[in-house]
């Protein structure tokens, strides 16, 4: 595995960003994976795209964006970028406006990164830690917090090639009640529940992670498997899920499938997450 200090080098962390509007924004953190050979213009492009036809549903948790597009020849190697903005911006989430943060990921496969974004989800679900990024004063100070090295060896990593994915991830916060009993199952098959975003490899990742530490906690992890995936691919596996969780905008767009869809809105929050659990459950 690739550690997340290999996926967002230093020079992928700028801070005190302008940016007019919500496209400025998701470009400038396109710009630095330009600058550090992890994708070309082309995929700045697609990730602006990406919001314009889908909506602002990467705005998945308060002041978070999460820029990403799916892979692509513009992709020439997995990396992230980091953009802290000088001024809130408005993406036209109903809930999450205005973005402070937006982190970019370019993937050069669907599957690769999936550690690197749970590592991402628990930091930044952490109260302490994300005021201490919110409140950084340089950028060895983020990647220091990011990657939990000493911010002297941030010079030195940025220096390494960039890969693919990192270590352990989740998120949370909010209150918990008692775990209820597992679910039924027939024939002893496991439970499905799909977690779904626009492209089924950026957003949907955070909440599938949040809901699998949900499941963990109340014991339901031999129960439930959880699959990250995109719209498209979503309404075809629909029938043979037991819910499917995903934004108001994602949900909006699936529209009828014939199995509940359950609106989110903080992804990394486990106490959301835990109650849409309880009410798809009914316990």
């Amino acid at each position: 595995m690739v550690a997340l200090k290999e996926l967002l080098p230093l020079d992928a962390i700028r801070l005190d960003v302008s940016a007019p509007n919500w496209a400025k924004a998701v470009r400038a953190s396109g710009d630095l994976l330009v600058s550090t050979g992890t994708a070309t213009d082309g995929y700045t492009a697609e990730m602006i795209a990406n919001v314009a036809e889908n909506g602002p549903y990467i705005v998945l948790a308060p002041g978070f964006a999460f820029a990403h597009a799916r892979p692509s020849p513009a992709v020439l190697r997995t990396g992230m970028s980091w953009v802290r903005l000088a001024e809130p911006v408005e993406f036209g989430h109903e809930t999450n406006d205005p973005v402070t943060l937006v982190v970019a990921l370019a993937a050069t496969d669907s599957g690769s990164h999936t550690d690197a974004m749970a590592t991402l989800a628990r930091l930044l679900a952490d109260p302490e830690t994300s005021r201490a990024l919110a409140e950084a004063r340089t950028p060895e100070e983020v990647w220091a917090l990011v990657t939990g090295e000493d911010a002297a060896q941030a010079r030195n990593a940025a220096a390494t090639a960039v890969t693919a994915a990192p270590a352990e991830t989740p998120a949370a916060g909010g209150a918990e009640r008692e775990a209820a009993d597992p679910p039924a199952r027939s024939g002893g098959d496991r439970h499905t529940i799909l977690t779904v975003c626009g492209n089924g490899l950026g957003t949907s990742l955070f909440l599938k992670n949040t809901l699998e530490q949900v499941l963990e906690r109340w014991g339901w992890s031999s129960f439930v498997t959880v699959e990250a995936t995109d719209t498209i691919s979503a309404k075809g596996k629909a029938s043979e899920a037991a819910a499917i969780l995903t934004s108001g905008e994602i949900a909006r767009t699936l529209g009828d499938v014939g199995t509940p869809v359950r609106v989110v809105e903080n992804f990394t929050d486990t106490g959301e997450v835990d109650r849409v659990l309880r009410e798809t459950y009914e316990v």
